[in-house]
């Protein structure tokens, strides 16, 4: 039996492409013999394509699979779009706030406490403009750090952005965001609302956060993050255990 892997069909075309290649012409070509050589193929040589196969154990090499060879130098493999690649698989960003929204509403914990509280309806009588800055802290804090804060100099941790939310969706977002916050020890956060025709979703933002007594002060973030469209949230220290 031969050792040859490829059908005598198969066979008799790798040979008429060797003989091709080896012209460096097509044959086909109606000018045949007329036509001007191409440039020269760069193949592997046969030591080099026999050492290849030894280094994949194989048993069998002979000539027809040193030319299959030869004639595949060079072809790269067509990538897989169905398979999700590991390096991708590692640069999983933040969550976005559809995950937040139905990680609060799953866990049931201190995140839906604090959406548990909100009015919408306050929020909602309070309308702002798409282009309006906010602007809010609480008397106890000193008027420095909240000019740190409206600057920009405070650094923020976390984001989530609610653009495309229901009202629903953005408040469960935002509280599961601080929570997150409080748990990290983080006292700065970002929250990018958009502005929108109507900017429901920043006059809801602007009307929860004023309810909640964790928030110190917040305002809109400067050009380079977002500008009136997100919220730089400044938040209380959480309380070391036994405070």
């Amino acid at each position: 039996m031969s050792n040859s892997l490829f059908s005598k069909e198969m066979q008799d075309q790798l040979k008429e492409l060797k003989g091709q290649l080896s012209k460096g012409r097509d044959t086909n070509s109606p000018e045949g013999e007329n036509q001007k050589p191409t440039e020269p193929v760069s193949l592997p040589t046969q030591k080099q394509v026999k050492k290849t196969v030894k280094q994949l154990d194989s048993e069998h090499i002979d000539d027809d699979k040193v030319l299959f060879m030869q004639a595949m130098h060079g072809v790269n493999q067509l990538e897989d779009k169905n398979v999700r690649s590991p390096a991708s698989a590692t640069r999983a960003g933040k969550p976005d706030a559809a995950t937040l929204s139905k990680r609060a509403a799953a866990q049931g914990s201190e995140a839906s406490d604090l959406g548990a509280g909100l009015s919408d309806m306050q929020a909602l009588l309070n309308p702002v403009a798409a282009e309006a800055y906010l602007s809010y802290k609480q008397p106890t804090l000193q008027n420095k750090i909240f000019d740190q804060l409206k600057k920009g100099k405070l650094r923020w941790y976390d984001a989530v952005d609610i653009h495309g939310c229901t009202i629903e969706e953005a408040r469960e977002a935002m509280t599961q965001l601080l929570s997150q916050a409080k748990q990290k020890n983080e006292t700065m956060v970002k929250i990018v609302h958009g502005k929108g025709s109507e900017a429901i979703l920043k006059t809801c933002i602007n009307g929860w956060l004023r309810q909640l007594p964790e928030v110190l002060a917040f305002c809109s973030a400067p050009p380079k993050d977002g500008g009136n469209g997100a919220v730089l949230v400044l938040l209380k220290k959480p309380k070391a255990d036994g405070e």
